[in-house]
C-alpha cells in the first residue's frame, strides 16, 4: 500500500477511531451510566467470553446460514423476475402492479406472517429475507434490462440470434450494473431483516442473543453481539464492493 492509499484509508476510518475513543471516555468518566453504556474494554472482554463459550459461534452460524440462504434465493428469483418482466410484456403487466404495491411495504411487517406460516425455525427467517430482498434485485434487474441498447438487440435479431442467446449476450450484460446495485441494497437489508426477525421470533441467532442478553442485564455482552453484527455487515459490504469491481474489470 503506497503512502497516498494509506493516508486515504486513515482519513476514511478516523471517525470510527474517534467514536471508539469517545465511547471509552464516556464510560470511564461516567458521562453516561456505565450500566447503560459499558466501556469498550468490558465489551471486548464480554465478546471474548462469548466466543470461548461457543455461544457467539453457534448463534452466528445460524444467522449467517439464514441470511445467506435467503439472499441467494432473492438474487436468483429477483433476477429472473426482473429480466422476465423487462423482456416479456405479459409478465410485466401481470407482476408489475404487485411489485409496485409491495415495494414500499415495511418488510418487518412480514415477520408475523412468515412466523405464522413456518414457525420459529430457520424457514420463516429465510422466507422473510428472500421476500424482502427480492424486490430490490427485481427492480435493479428490470431497470437494467429495460435500458439495454435497442440497436444491439436489433443487431442480434438481424443476425438470427435466438431469444435465449439474445438474453444471454445482450440483455443480461446490460442489466448487470443495475442488478448489482440492487443486490447491494438487498445485502444490507438482509442483515436488518435477520436481526429484526430473530429479536421477535427465534430460538437462536444474533437477534435472539441480543434480546436475551439485554433482558438479563448483560449489557456488555449485548453490545459485543451488536458490534459483531455491525462488523460482519461492514465486511460483507466491503467484500461485495471488491466483487463488483472485479466483475466490471472483467467485463471491460
Amino acid at each position: 500500500m503506497n503512502a497516498a492509499a494509506l493516508g486515504k484509508a486513515i482519513i476514511r476510518y478516523l471517525p470510527l477511531v474517534l467514536l471508539a475513543l469517545a465511547w471509552e471516555a464516556c464510560a470511564r468518566f461516567e458521562l453516561v451510566s456505565s450500566s447503560a453504556l459499558p466501556s469498550l474494554t468490558k465489551v471486548a472482554a464480554a465478546w471474548w467470553d462469548l466466543a470461548k463459550s461457543g455461544d457467539l459461534v453457534e448463534n452466528g452460524a445460524a444467522s449467517l446460514w439464514r441470511a445467506g440462504a435467503g439472499l441467494a434465493i432473492a438474487i436468483v428469483v429477483g433476477a429472473v423476475l426482473g429480466i422476465g418482466m423487462a423482456t416479456w410484456r405479459a409478465a410485466d403487466v401481470a407482476l408489475g402492479p404487485l411489485v409496485d404495491m409491495f415495494y414500499p411495504l415495511p418488510k418487518s411487517a412480514l415477520i408475523p406472517v412468515t412466523a405464522l406460516w413456518l414457525g420459529f425455525g430457520d424457514g420463516s427467517k429465510i422466507l422473510l429475507i428472500a421476500m424482502g430482498c427480492m424486490l430490490p434485485v427485481t427492480l435493479g434487474a428490470y431497470n437494467g434490462a429495460r435500458s439495454s441498447e435497442r440497436t444491439l438487440i436489433w443487431s442480434a435479431r438481424s443476425l438470427g440470434a435466438s431469444r435465449l442467446r439474445m438474453l444471454r449476450d445482450v440483455v443480461v450484460p446490460s442489466a448487470m450494473p443495475e442488478m448489482l446495485n440492487g443486490i447491494s441494497t438487498a445485502l444490507a437489508l438482509s442483515f436488518i431483516l435477520l436481526v429484526s426477525a430473530e429479536l421477535i421470533v427465534a430460538q437462536k441467532g444474533f437477534g435472539y442473543l441480543i434480546g436475551s442478553l439485554g433482558a438479563n442485564g448483560s449489557y456488555d455482552a449485548m453490545y459485543a453481539v451488536v458490534l459483531t453484527v455491525a462488523f460482519l455487515g461492514f465486511a460483507a459490504d466491503r467484500l461485495y464492493l471488491l466483487f463488483t469491481r472485479w466483475t466490471f474489470a472483467w467485463r471491460m
